[in-house]
């Protein structure tokens, strides 16, 4: 019969930010070491809140599956005399494996009859299983930093106080440092601390429920939801959407209760950003607008237990009060000191030990933006020159300082208030986009182009010094600024070589590199290609068409993909197959074959003359078609080689004892070979690719 296992972990106050991702851990990891030690279930879920971490498994056998392994040894006439008796080779393989002469087995092999021994293994005990596995999975569970207390020799995010451990109705017992398994769990910190037992999965949620804990974070989400909403309504607004704070305050809190407060409306004078920031930075409040969209005096704070002291909310309110004078006082002594004038103060600012100051970084982002423009929008030289020199300055501001996430976002505030054009006030902020994965892209071409060269050079310089993302290594984001580089390539449909975006950043960085060399370039061209493929698997292209493509040429993102984009679309109509068969035909004897030109005159048979004059024909027309980029009709005017080229195999001998004939034949089949290679490596596409496993690639 089937049970439930529940786990808690019982801990002092866990970060917001290292539950959500611990709990996505916990349910993998659980999956995997009970399919590792074949124990059957169902669904398994995990919860968290900042005192206790859970995971339920329904439906787990109360057994292990049995597994039959089957030990082949030594061949029949070698175990077994003339007369049918155990020579020492059998009676020597039966001791080996632990089992007596008799329990050997023969079976039929493609070499013979050889001896085997089939061993049941398995059938233990679920309960048991779990005494060994679930301490060490607890063990396991990987946060960003983990700590010892007291006496005790394991290393957890906060020290754990209890561990309830149930299959069904059973405790599972262990121990893990000084604390024991037990059925005993805990209430809400301060409405309900006590502790208090629990019989099996169904009646914890019940009794978390009266001890004034919401496990599932997705209840304590609508909650907050609901709540913020209707007190929102009451004052005749609205909760401004902010779905980062509301992930961090969902995991802040056991059981959520909605505060409203007031603040001074004079600091509605205040930039909306700069409001937003000091309510959400330092307090994690939600703003509150009006059915403009403008904000109201108004902010709700999450606590962790209903409020009825209007104490309490006042302090609150007096709280952010103190915040939002701050933030006026930064606002203004910002605003004296000119953003032009604040570029020289970048040479105070470290970017990197080994890539200099911001003040470098702007000279190169400067730089290599202008190089862009050039090839891009020429005209727009001036603007793009000016907004990048301007894109750092607000990291010397006060209010940067403070609200570090806030970057940009002052320096178009500051460049507006400065008298700079819009269109450079805009870059200033858009230059920092996309800020996460899906995130906004770049509205105007200046802020693309700035983002670009920010990002390239932050990329190069990283690989230039040796700083390359490894596993989950990753501190400057490179991954992501990369992939934020393809996003908006794609996005604006830039024609552009990362070759020479790469070298041109390189030369740039100068004598801030160890060593620069073809190396650097290779690899950073080969980061760009990894990330590009691994986008290209996220929007669910085939990943052999992916890699045909950019085994060849990956050095425009934009061409790549419509490359890419074409072979799908022919694989998708049933036609790619054919010719990929085809190709490989070709490729199997002249894929060596260097290109050289074909003497018509050594032809003897008319097959010859006919798949020559087809192939002239194809490859006069996919030459413009090329040029112009229609892969598509690429691809279709290919297959027009395809019956050509069946007859020729099929009437020619490609392979004959004439070298002058052989080697013309050879010819012409390797033009045919490089013409395909032109758009693709065919060779890497499969014929049957459901059959097909995905390729390990590289964790960088």
């Amino acid at each position: 019969m089937a049970k439930e296992l529940l786990l808690e972990i019982g801990t002092e106050e866990i970060p917001s930010a290292f539950i959500p991702p611990a709990l996505v851990y916990m349910k993998d990891l659980l999956e995997e070491r009970l399919r590792e030690n074949r124990i059957a279930h169902g669904e398994i879920k995990s919860f968290g809140t900042p005192r206790r971490l859970v995971v339920l498994v329904s439906d787990v056998a109360e057994e292990q599956e049995e597994r039959v392994t089957q030990i082949t040894g030594p061949p029949k006439g070698v175990g077994f005399d003339e007369h049918g008796k155990p020579t020492r080779a059998a009676v020597g393989f039966a001791k080996g494996q632990g089992v007596k002469v008799s329990d050997l087995e023969l079976i039929e092999t493609e070499k013979g009859e050889y001896l085997c021994i089939r061993k049941r293994e398995g059938g233990l005990d679920t309960r048991e299983l779990l005494q060994k596995i679930l301490p060490e999975f607890i063990l396991s569970i990987p946060f960003p930093k983990s700590m010892r207390w007291s006496n005790s020799s394991i290393r957890f995010v906060r020290p754990i106080h209890w561990i309830l451990a149930l299959f069904g109705r059973e405790v599972i017992p262990f121990k893990l440092g000084d604390l024991n398994s037990s059925n005993i769990s805990f209430g809400h910190h301060f409405m309900k601390p006590g502790p208090f037992k629990v019989g099996n999965a169904t009646s914890y949620f019940k009794k978390m429920q009266e001890a004034y804990v919401v496990v599932d974070p997705q209840k304590r989400k609508d909650m907050i939801e609901k709540g913020t909403m209707d007190a929102a309504k009451k004052m005749g607004g609205t909760i401004l959407p902010d779905d980062e704070l509301l992930e961090l305050v969902t995991y802040s809190v056991e059981y959520p209760a909605i505060i409203c407060g007031t603040f001074d409306e004079r600091f509605l004078k205040l930039p909306e950003d700069v409001l937003i920031a000091s309510m959400r930075e330092h307090q994690r409040y939600f703003a509150v607008a009006d059915k403009d969209g403008n904000l109201m005096p108004h902010f709700m704070a999450i606590s962790n237990i209903p409020i009825k002291d209007t104490g309490i909310v006042t302090g609150h309110e007096r709280v952010l009060a103190a915040r939002l004078s701050d933030a006026q006082f930064f606002f203004e002594v910002d605003q004296k000191i000119p953003l032009e004038d604040r570029v020289e103060q970048l040479k105070g600012v470290i970017f990197h030990s080994e890539l200099g100051t911001s003040y470098e970084k702007v000279r190169r982002i400067q730089a290599l933006a202008v190089f862009l423009a050039e090839i891009l929008f020429p005209d727009k030289r001036p603007i793009v020159e000016r907004a990048a020199r301007l894109c750092k300055a607000d990291l010397t501001t006060e209010m940067v300082k403070e609200f570090p996430k806030l970057q940009g976002t002052m320096g178009k505030i500051y460049a507006l208030l400065s008298g700079e054009p819009e269109e450079v006030a805009h870059a200033i902020y858009e230059h920092y986009l996309p800020l996460r994965a899906g995130g906004e892209l770049p509205s105007s071409h200046v802020g693309a182009i700035i983002g670009l060269a920010d990002k390239m050079d932050t990329i190069c310089g990283c690989f230039g010094i040796g700083l390359i993302p490894s596993g989950t290594a990753d501190p400057y984001a490179l991954r992501r600024q990369a992939l934020g580089i393809i996003h908006i390539i794609r996005d604006k449909g830039y024609v552009l070589s990362l070759s020479h975006i790469i070298n041109k950043s390189i030369s740039l960085l100068g004598d801030n590199l160890k060593e620069i060399d073809g190396e650097t370039v290779s690899m950073v061209k080969e980061f760009f290609e990894l990330r590009l493929y691994h986008q290209l698997i996220s929007e669910d292209y085939p990943y052999d068409v992916i890699e045909s493509v950019l085994s060849i040429y990956s050095d425009d993102i934009l061409d790549s993909v419509e490359r890419i984009k074409a072979l799908n679309r022919l694989r998708l109509e049933g036609n790619l197959e054919p010719l990929v068969i085809t190709f490989k035909r070709v490729a199997n004897i002249a894929g060596k074959t260097e290109k050289r030109m074909v003497d018509p005159s050594l032809f003897e048979d008319p097959v010859e003359s006919l798949l020559y004059e087809d192939y002239r024909g194809v490859a006069e027309y996919t030459e413009r078609l090329f040029r112009e980029k229609d892969y598509y009709s690429m691809l279709l005017e290919f297959l027009k080689l395809k019956d050509p080229v069946d007859r020729y195999f099929e009437g020619v001998l490609v392979m004959t004892s004439d070298k002058n004939i052989r080697d013309n034949r050879l010819a012409l089949l390797g033009m045919i070979y490089h013409l395909f290679l032109q758009l693709a490596d065919f060779s890497k596409i499969i014929t049957q690719p459901s059959s097909a496993s995905l390729p390990n690639t590289s964790s960088i």
